[in-house]
């Protein structure tokens, strides 16, 4: 049978899923009673809270997937995505732990040494370590290949200097995962490419606030002058760092969060319409919305039954994170339709006019990270071609 860039396996979650997804319900409903949870947009971007975090790892719902010998829990992507699929509904704060969880873990656990699994991922099951991504640069955002950070080697190991941007949480987070050139010689510039662990807080980093149209701080330029770092930071081998980020990426761009994004608004807007006489013009425009969603689950979830059985369905995940992330833009639009109020971000935080200003004011970004989707419809089609 003939694999093609619309393959998507037919996904059934486990009864036990039902079980974990009651569990989380609970978790929730307990933590809105706390304030914590509050159904804003872009949660898994923007919600910042380690205290959170460590809520949920003490209920061992952060390093699901990861094996028990180095701190996980050996649950699968299955049951990961039944957790985050409620946490992203419901607009919780998961953003601390969100790449370190996604992608750090996973990458290290597949790419690292012994010494490097140890180490981090322990920290990251238990909530207390937290990962940026430094692949994007000024010249090199969706072009991952025309990266210009230069790791030289020195006695005992390697100097990075080079300047990422729109590296996510560099100002609070822990490590980040730097991209960078290792053979300047390479014939292929895909080639000479490696990965490096850095620490945040090292010598010679030095972070610079990019601010949202919001005045939030959650991007960053993220400058390394010199930075010197030891063996032990290489992760993977030296110049297949090209391999092991188109890895990460089926990880970024296929997961929920790339069409759940803005689904806590139209939870919101559906319970402005639960005590009003709805009309059919508001119930087709609610049942074209579900409609997409439930088809993007069915996507995402494929793409995710197809990472657990270490596959590596790049084009599908592409496939997902285009279509996905135009739904959460379109999704914004339609709900001022279905349910028109004036967006304001001074109201009382968690209703509607509140959550609608946040929503508007955060959609110029869900096209454009993780790759945009003009870059995007280039891979499904080299895709479709071969």
């Amino acid at each position: 049978m003939t694999s093609t860039a619309f393959d998507f396996p037919a996904v059934e979650l486990p009864a036990s899923a039902q079980t974990l997804r009651a569990q989380v319900r609970e978790f929730l409903s307990a933590e809105r009673a706390r304030g914590t949870v509050l159904g804003r947009a872009d949660s898994w971007f923007t919600g910042w809270d380690p205290a959170f975090t460590r809520r949920l790892a003490e209920r061992g719902w952060i390093g699901m997937a990861l094996p028990k010998q180095y701190g996980g829990h050996e649950r699968g992507a299955l049951d990961r995505y039944v957790v985050i699929e409620e946490l992203l509904s419901a607009g919780a704060p998961v953003g601390a732990h969100w790449v370190a969880d996604r992608q750090a873990g996973p990458s290290i656990l597949r790419h690292g040494t012994e010494e490097q699994r140890r180490f981090y991922l322990p920290a990251i099951s238990e909530g207390r370590c937290f990962f940026s991504i430094g692949m994007s640069e000024e010249h090199a955002g969706s072009d991952l290949a025309a990266v210009r950070t230069r790791a030289e080697r020195i006695p005992g190991g390697w100097r990075l200097t080079g300047t990422k941007r729109w590296t996510g949480g560099a100002h609070v987070n822990d490590y980040a995962i730097v991209l960078a050139r290792t053979d300047s010689d390479a014939a292929d510039r895909h080639a000479g490419l490696s990965q490096f662990i850095v620490d945040l807080r090292a010598p010679g980093v030095r972070i610079e606030p990019i601010r949202l149209l919001s005045g939030e701080h959650t991007f960053n330029f993220f400058h390394l002058q010199d930075v010197e770092v030891g063996e032990n930071a290489l992760l993977g081998r030296e110049g297949e760092g090209w391999q092991q980020v188109t890895g990460e990426l089926a990880w970024e761009r296929s997961g929920p969060e790339r069409f759940l994004s803005t689904v806590a608004l139209l939870i919101s807007a559906l319970g402005c319409l639960a005590d009003t006489a709805v009309t059919a013009e508001q119930q087709a425009g609610v049942g074209r919305l579900v409609g997409r969603l439930s088809a993007l689950r069915q996507m995402s979830l494929g793409v995710a039954a197809a990472l657990q059985a270490g596959r590596s369905p790049d084009v599908q995940a592409a496939l997902v994170k285009d279509l996905g992330t135009r739904f959460e833009g379109d999704l914004v639009n339609a709900v001022r339709t279905i349910v028109p109020a004036v967006p304001d971000p001074g109201a009382t935080p968690g209703t509607y006019p509140e959550l609608l200003a946040f929503a508007i004011m955060h959609s110029p970004a869900y096209t454009l990270r993780g790759g945009t989707n003009e870059i995007l419809r280039g891979i499904i089609t080299r895709g479709m071609e071969d």
